[in-house]
């Protein structure tokens, strides 16, 4: 039996082959033996024949490899002898020669040396530890101290998976996303379970998907109950598989049918490993606050004309707002938060659950709060016409918007009125009459000043409408709702924005370490496609962009149909925005000084912030480790409200096409690659694409300076922002999958 290397050996300097490195000698025709087979040069390829019975050595000696690798690279080794590397190891007494050979071959490549009867692994600087994000892609991002993220490609992940603690080495090249590196070892995993779909049924076991391990991950179930697929299960890890192989599990309970809409929150909580519910303790600690909340400590601003603007379907009010203008044109701003350190304090039962979670997580038509609901939706919530207990930031602007004053203040607050946006943009239309209009003018014209400062420090303003998808009370998807980046989400954005910038300079002033929201400014290489696609669709760019031709770029845009699309691709050239003490500023913003600090009920860096404002904080406590944890968790979210999001989409569209499978859809082309187009259903809100092959009975020519398709005898061109016409034919739930066709018209 013998199988052929994809490659010639003329494109090869070096082969490594079970631990041997095979030289460029091999050009020249001859036959090498390697430790468990041949490998063998002719007609220009290299060929390699097993030995008889080899097969089940070579994959004892590759599971023997990849373990004392992962044991040798981990920084909890220390030399060690054979003998007692065979005991730490396990090592079955019929596999030492095998072993012994395995060592002898990494000693050759120099990965170990051997000194006084000892293994030892030689210091090597480049090697780091940190928690590892992967993508649904399959890549992932290591975040190593303050440096930046370091990325991990697909085939160098080593089975890592999201959450787990592992040790990479850097590479000395840093492409365009920055630093690189492989895995080398998995120090600690972040699940022992994993929460996955049934795609089908095999003579001895299930295969199932997981959203956590992606498509390219199959996962091999065990389990003593009948399975049917789709069915959603919690099952216990067995093996984690190395690199593409399969995970293997056995099943530890069940969750429902993927058929099912009201158990896709639950799935995901499983799926993701969110925590759900709160410990006796904390319920019981936030139930002793009563339903009233007073201090007569503090400040009294009951007089105070303040109202909360917020979303319909919100819940937990954490912000309100004042303002007044004197006679000179000057504005009094008062932005108030509700006070959550009050009622959490260190170190208390409430505390150590806020930290568990960092953060909310938001899904359709439900939400994982990180405070229980006892203080989430009611003490902590600025209800109206109910005093509640605030931290204050007083601001005072004048006329052209600088900012000359500001305090920071516990305070009391009754809420005049809560507005949707909805109801505060029908005041400012006068489509509906408020005794709050005259408040609500006052803050549209002080925004209007402070979006002007912003955009003078270079700030870049998208104003992109937000698709909301709106359930019912079972999670039975009923449609996506736009909601427009209108003048009432802008003015609450800046003042919330002013807020935080203010809070993170008193802080910073005063010489105390806090958790900064910062932002890296990208290198000019990450920008290359941003600037390549943005010249493909007619705008002017010079050779060499700075921040203010960006600028200048959006402003153009501002009337384009390009604008969405500009906008996604100039968003996906950036890096996330992480917490960190070290303040390396917030690109995004254009700010040197940035926290969170309006939140406190949703994030628990915002709580932090808060602590810190009237040295509530422990003088142990231990920023770094918060800020590390909050980043994490915050990533971990977004992608368990994708995934359920995404899933709901699914589920609409799914109705849709059961309705009338031939119905056609409105598109619009958001980028064009070499082998596809890509292009976004509204009604949806989903994104879909068709490979170059199926656009239409032609050969389809890419143009890389246009970014377009051209059919080579119909002329016919495709381009990024034309609208197109696609019919949905099938929808995956299992997988989270839609496939679509191009309606060409006749």
């Amino acid at each position: 039996m013998s199988s052929k290397i994809g490659f010639s050996a003329a494109e090869l300097i070096r082969i490594k082959i079970f631990g041997q490195f095979i030289p460029k000698m091999i050009l020249y025709p001859k036959t090498i033996l390697v430790s468990y087979g041949y490998l063998l040069y002719h007609g220009g390829y290299m060929t390699f024949k097993k030995r008889r019975g080899g097969s089940k050595e070579l994959k004892i000696a590759s599971n023997l490899t990849r373990t004392l690798l992962q044991y040798i690279r981990g920084k909890r080794y220390k030399p060690a002898t054979f003998s007692e590397l065979i005991k730490y190891l396990d090592v079955a007494s019929i596999h030492e020669n095998l072993f012994k050979k395995i060592l002898d071959d990494l000693i050759q490549k120099g990965e170990m040396t051997l000194h006084k009867q000892r293994y030892t692994v030689p210091t090597n600087n480049s090697l780091a530890t940190g928690v590892i994000s992967v993508h649904p892609k399959g890549f992932g991002f290591v975040k190593v101290g303050d440096s930046p993220d370091v990325f991990i490609p697909k085939h160098s992940l080593l089975a890592a998976v999201d959450g787990d603690e592992v040790e990479i080495e850097i590479n000395a090249v840093v492409s365009a996303k920055g630093p690189e590196g492989q895995v080398v070892a998995i120090l600690k995993r972040s699940r022992t379970h994993l929460a996955c779909t049934i795609v089908r049924k095999t003579a001895r076991h299930y295969i199932a998907f997981s959203p956590l391990l992606g498509i390219d991950k199959p996962i091999k179930v065990k389990a003593k109950t009948e399975l049917q697929e789709g069915d959603r299960v919690v099952c216990k890890v067995c093996d984690w598989g190395a690199k593409e192989g399969v995970v293997s599990v056995e099943m530890s309970r069940y969750i429902g049918h993927i058929s099912d809409p009201s158990v896709d929150v639950k799935a995901a909580v499983e799926e993701f490993n969110l925590p759900d519910g709160f410990t006796k303790e904390a319920i019981e600690e936030a139930k002793r606050f009563g339903k009233k909340a007073s201090d007569p400590n503090r400040r009294d601003l009951s007089d105070l004309e303040i109202v909360t603007i917020d979303p319909d379907t919100a819940k937990d009010y954490d912000d309100a707002i004042s303002l007044t203008c004197d006679d000179k044109g000057h504005y009094f701003l008062g932005v108030h938060i509700a006070d959550v350190s009050h009622y959490v304090r260190p170190d208390s039962h409430l505390d150590k659950e806020a930290f568990t979670r960092c953060n909310s997580t938001y899904f359709p038509g439900q939400c994982i709060p990180m405070l229980p609901e006892e203080l989430s939706n009611e003490l902590c919530s600025l209800k109206a016409k109910v005093p509640r207990l605030t931290q204050s930031v007083f601001a005072e602007f004048d006329p052209s918007g600088e900012l000359v004053h500001y305090s920071i203040e516990r305070t009391v607050i009754k809420s005049r009125k809560r507005f949707t946006y909805k109801e505060a943009l029908q005041v400012l239309e006068k489509k509906k009459r408020s005794v709050h209009a005259a408040l609500l003018n006052r803050m549209v014209a002080l925004c209007q000043l402070l979006k002007k400062k912003r955009f003078e420090r270079g700030s870049i303003d998208f104003a992109m409408p937000d698709d909301v998808i709106l359930v019912d009370e079972k999670g039975v998807p009923l449609k996506i709702e736009r909601v427009e980046y209108d003048v009432t989400h802008q003015m609450i954005e800046e003042f919330m924005l002013k807020a935080n910038e203010i809070v993170a300079k008193h802080l910073s002033s005063k010489g105390k370490i806090l958790i900064y929201r910062v932002h890296e400014q990208p290198s000019n290489e990450s920008f290359q496609d941003f600037f390549h696609f943005a010249r493909s669709l007619g705008f002017t760019l010079p050779a060499d962009p700075t921040h203010r031709d960006i600028q200048k770029l959006f402003l153009q845009a501002q009337t384009s149909a390009h604008l969405p699309q500009l906008s996604v691709s100039f968003i996906r050239s950036m890096r996330l925005a992480s917490y960190s003490s070290d303040n390396i500023g917030h690109y995004g913003l254009a700010l040197e000084h940035y926290c969170h600090f309006t939140s406190p009920i949703r994030r628990y860096t915002d709580l932090i912030i808060q602590r810190l404002l009237f040295d509530e904080l422990p003088l142990d406590a231990n920023i770094d480790r918060v800020a590390t944890a909050c980043s994490e968790k915050e990533r971990v979210s977004f992608r368990a409200e994708s995934s359920v999001t995404l899933l709901k989409k699914l589920r609409l569209a799914g109705t849709y096409f059961a309705a009338d499978p031939r119905q056609i859809y409105q598109a619009t082309i958001t980028r064009i690659k070499p082998h596809a187009l890509f292009f976004e259903v509204p009604l949806f809100d989903l994104e879909g694409s068709v490979h170059v092959s199926e656009l239409g009975n032609d050969y389809f020519e890419y143009n890389p300076i246009q970014m377009s398709f051209r059919g080579s005898r119909t002329g016919k061109i495709y381009l990024t922002g034309q609208m197109i016409s696609v019919r949905l034919d099938q929808v995956n739930y299992i997988l989270q999958q839609s496939h679509w066709s191009l309606h060409n018209k006749r």
